[in-house]
């Protein structure tokens, strides 16, 4: 299989890396960044909508440019070399896809030309405290009034949750608290009545929030995709995003892996580079090979991304993140081995890389889930 980029994707390649890459170069710029609201820059975030960045996953009569996972992936890879703090993730990959694949036509007029030109922020308000990596684990309760719907229920962790315009809330209009089915998104103005939100820092840097939903009345258009049937809608997109925080691995992975070859050959001991001594040299070439390993998974996950069997696209996806885990565990902790205590230090990049491997390695799942999951598909299918 041919696995080289097209011209426009090289050439995407390297307008993101120019455009990420020198902001992202000042790491006390970055931590200042993170410490003040709304946890990144706004500018750079103009500059990500000027690029055509925001637009990428949208069809041509959306108003984007019809990108696919691949452009997806180029993009993540970039954010993962430079720690962006952008909510590509949560705006453009996670909820972007959620109204490009659910929404109506009114839906997709409204939202979708605002997130590409920057000035529209949404977040996905799905994961519950009790529900732990069940995508089906949904208490916040949907109850049809006169008007349409009331919801009820505490959503956590939700990424950019505090910043955002509109939230894609996740309730329960019928069935059980597990039950696949039963579950239906809605669009929801942050500033509705009945909605607040507390803002906090996740361990890498990036931020999340606590979303409580009191007595919030919405009408029957703010239901997005079919009623009772968000469940497939929030799996098939969690697979894409899944894909895209691969791709974010893998630039994470790669630079940390070549900031610390860089640090083998500076850093001396006896009076020598300790890149000289062979055990870590042998160590140094297990990062490679993890780091392969993990890229070859991230071509795969792309690739079945869009795979419209789910039951195969479920069991590669989830293949890709068990590898991808792993080699975010060997990078991170041997990058961290080698380097001694500065691997640590919040004054020195390999800390914050580490950090953000840390957390993609339960983000949206963690090890020993996806190996259930490929588990419970037989192994991995061959797409049909």
């Amino acid at each position: 299989m041919d696995f080289e980029f097209s011209d426009e994707q090289r050439m995407l390649k390297e307008s993101v890396d120019r455009l990420i890459g020198p902001a992202y170069d000042n790491l006390a710029h970055r931590r200042a960044t993170q410490q003040k609201p709304p946890g990144f820059d706004p500018a750079l975030w103009t500059k990500y909508a000027e690029l055509g960045v925001l637009a990428l996953p949208f069809g041509e009569a959306d108003g984007g440019f019809g990108g696919g996972p691949t452009e997806t992936m180029i993009v993540m890879e970039a954010i993962g070399r430079g720690l962006a703090l952008e909510p590509y993730l949560a705006t453009t990959v996670l909820c972007g896809n959620l109204i490009r694949l659910g929404g109506t036509q009114a839906q997709r007029e409204a939202l979708i030309p605002a997130i590409a030109d920057g000035t529209k922020l949404v977040a996905f308000a799905h994961t519950e405290r009790q529900a732990r990596y069940d995508l089906f684990d949904v208490s916040a309760t949907a109850r049809k009034t006169a008007g349409g719907f009331r919801l009820e229920g505490d959503k956590s962790v939700v990424l950019h949750g505090e910043s955002a315009g509109t939230l894609i809330v996740s309730a329960r209009s019928s069935g059980t608290r597990r039950d696949a089915h039963g579950i239906t998104l809605f669009l929801v103005d942050a500033q509705t009545e009945g909605v607040s939100r507390r803002g906090f820092a996740t361990q890498d840097g990036q931020r999340g929030a606590a979303v409580s939903l009191a007595s919030v009345d919405v009408p029957e258009n703010a239901v997005l995709g079919e009623i009772g049937q968000g469940g497939a809608l929030i799996e098939r997109v969690t697979d894409i995003a899944i894909a895209a925080i691969c791709a974010e691995a893998v630039g994470a992975m790669e630079s940390l892996h070549a900031l610390t070859l860089d640090y083998l050959k500076t850093r001396k001991q006896f009076g020598v580079p300790i890149g000289s001594f062979q055990v870590l040299q042998h160590k140094a070439v297990d990062m490679s090979t993890a780091l392969e390993q993990a890229r070859s998974m991230e071509y795969y996950a792309a690739m079945m991304a869009e795979e419209d069997n789910p039951v195969a696209r479920r069991a590669a996806i989830s293949a890709a993140k068990v590898q991808i885990n792993n080699a975010c565990r060997c990078v991170g902790q041997t990058a961290v081995q080698l380097h001694g205590g500065i691997g640590i230090t919040m004054e020195y990049r390999a800390g914050h890389y580490f950090k953000r491997l840390t957390m993609i390695e339960s983000q949206f799942g963690d090890t020993d889930h996806h190996l259930r999951q490929v588990d419970l598909a037989g192994g991995v299918l061959e797409a049909e």
